[in-house]
């Protein structure tokens, strides 16, 4: 019968995963359909840029819980749209606005 050895942590490493999973936590909360918002209460400008942000995170839970969304439909309009655009496109990278020339 094999011996199963025991998994040792370093407190360094305890510490970061108990800091990681705490973060995660707190962005769950914020996500878009959380509930936190409605039609007296729509969501802004700086609600667009952290949902943008969180998109990704979204995206990937929506796949396991329908009432997670990646926009918040109760939101302000355009402001909101302006703020979750911004976030796309600077949380990511992926769309640069300015390149630079490399010499190879």
């Amino acid at each position: 019968m094999p011996a199963f050895h025991q998994i040792r942590m370093s407190p360094r490493r305890i510490t970061l995963t108990i800091l990681l999973l705490l973060l995660i936590l707190i962005l769950v909360g914020c996500l878009p359909a959380s509930g936190r918002y409605h039609d007296l209460k729509p969501a802004g400008f700086f609600s667009g840029i952290w949902h943008g942000w969180l998109a990704p995170l979204s995206l990937i839970l929506q796949l396991f819980n329908a009432n997670v969304r990646i926009y918040e439909a109760y939101n302000t309009g355009w402001w909101y749209d302006f703020g979750f655009y911004i976030a796309i496109i600077s949380g990511f990278g992926g769309l640069s606005l300015v390149r630079k020339n490399r010499d190879n």
